[in-house]
């Protein structure tokens, strides 16, 4: 059984990661040829930092992901710490179920639906341009936000209810026992939740594809459009980049994660 469950494991890595591996091997390939490695080079990564189109598309979809990142993180905390505060059942698995829709309806719905509303409210108000980075940014922080919540939430259960109070019996406000004693015992999961919508948003395709207006193209958007000519070994060489980038991103994540959980067990003891 431990031989059979070890296959299985050792199968579902190589499924997962020999495509990424590839990716990253033939962006140091010296031709374009996707069939076979020509020789190693830079040759391609040279041509990405020279390709102005390919730079502008990384440049919105980075300024889209920190601000929904950024907007989601603040307000998916709000509300985690809302929910913890709910004092019926009812109302608190209700709020939950509803904030878990955007994560549990495909993309394709959420994209439709979302654009609908836009133009809608656009047609009402008269304007020209019913698609924008704004209704891009409000689409990508609605699906961002339940993920921010999840992460944000185990992290406020698990925190001694007896903290916070103790804080305002020493003379805090509720606000500032939140920013002083809450916040810092909360922040390895605000840090998750941060990274996680940032890489959902960085590499959303679909829900962007119905909500971004004609003057505001992410790389999702430009590789798709690629895929109708050619996809040049430059996009491998910006994907390696940005895997390298999110990988780097989670590894701290982590080790800041455990090495708060450190802490909080030494204060303990």
């Amino acid at each position: 059984m431990k031989v059979f469950s070890r296959v299985y494991t050792a199968l579902i890595f190589i499924i997962l990661y020999i495509p990424i591996v590839v990716l990253m091997m033939f962006s140091f390939n010296s031709t374009a040829n996707t069939g076979a490695m020509t020789g190693f080079s830079f040759y391609w990564y040279r041509e990405l930092f020279q390709s102005p189109e390919t730079f502008d598309a990384l440049k919105n979809t980075l300024i889209l992901a920190v601000s929904a990142a950024v907007i989601s993180t603040v307000i998916g905390t709000a509300a985690a710490v809302g929910l913890t505060k709910f004092r019926k059942n009812y109302w608190k698995n209700s709020v939950i179920s509803i904030t878990n829709v955007p994560m549990m309806n495909p993309d394709i719905v959420t994209g439709i639906s979302m654009m609908l509303l836009f133009v809608f409210i656009g047609t009402m108000q008269g304007s020209d341009e019913k698609l924008s980075f704004f209704t891009l940014l409000i689409a990508h922080v609605t699906f961002c936000l339940p993920y921010v919540i999840l992460s944000v939430r185990p992290k406020l259960l698990s925190m001694p209810k007896s903290l916070p109070e103790a804080a305002q019996d020493l003379g805090c406000t509720p606000l500032q026992s939140f920013f002083r004693v809450e916040l810092p015992n909360i922040m390895p999961g605000v840090i998750s939740g941060f990274i996680l919508a940032f890489t959902l948003s960085l590499d959303d395709f679909v829900i962007s594809y119905f909500t971004t207006g004609n003057d505001f193209q992410t790389l999702p958007l430009l590789i798709y459009s690629m895929t109708k000519k050619e996809v040049k070994p430059d996009i491998y060489a910006l994907s390696t980049i940005m895997i390298v980038a999110v990988t780097v991103l989670l590894i701290l994540s982590n080790l800041f994660s455990k090495e708060k959980n450190t802490e909080g067990r030494l204060s303990v003891k």
